[in-house]
């Protein structure tokens, strides 16, 4: 497993430029408008969204793992804690096909704990901030 951070950044070249040369990596995955390295050391899947306009840096973050067992301990962790979440299965986010499970922190910090099924050529939508989870 590894922990994702996903940003927003005003200009995506520079923010790829910038991250390559400090994680000595290229980007894994380079589409329009977005940008993710998976990073071994340490740990991390970074994620940049083009979005000069967002009133905040911070688009989410995330526990990437890579069995659905583990989305489904995380979901079940959830709901036994009594914690608004949602499930969402093989939908289509950040151009991969995905199970995942969604909640937000007492600030209101959106967290996804996820499972990459396969890669797609369509972005796929991120649900809004102000989506109802489930209980």
């Amino acid at each position: 497993m590894r922990l994702q951070l996903a940003l927003n950044v005003r200009d995506l070249e520079a923010a790829v430029a910038f991250y390559s040369a400090m994680f000595g990596i290229a980007p894994n995955k380079r589409k329009p408008g977005y940008a993710n390295f998976a990073i071994d050391a340490p740990p991390l899947k970074l994620v940049l969204f083009e979005a000069p306009d967002a009133p905040e840096r911070l688009n989410h973050l995330g526990v990437e793992v890579f069995e659905d067992e583990d989305v489904s301990a995380a979901s079940e962790r959830l709901r036994g804690a009594g914690l608004d979440h949602l499930v969402e299965d093989e939908k289509t986010c950040c151009y991969a096909k995905q199970n995942k499970v969604w909640a937000s922190d007492p600030d209101g910090s959106r967290w996804e704990w996820y499972r990459v099924i396969e890669d797609s050529e369509g972005f796929g939508e991120v649900p809004a901030p102000e989506a109802q989870p489930e209980a």
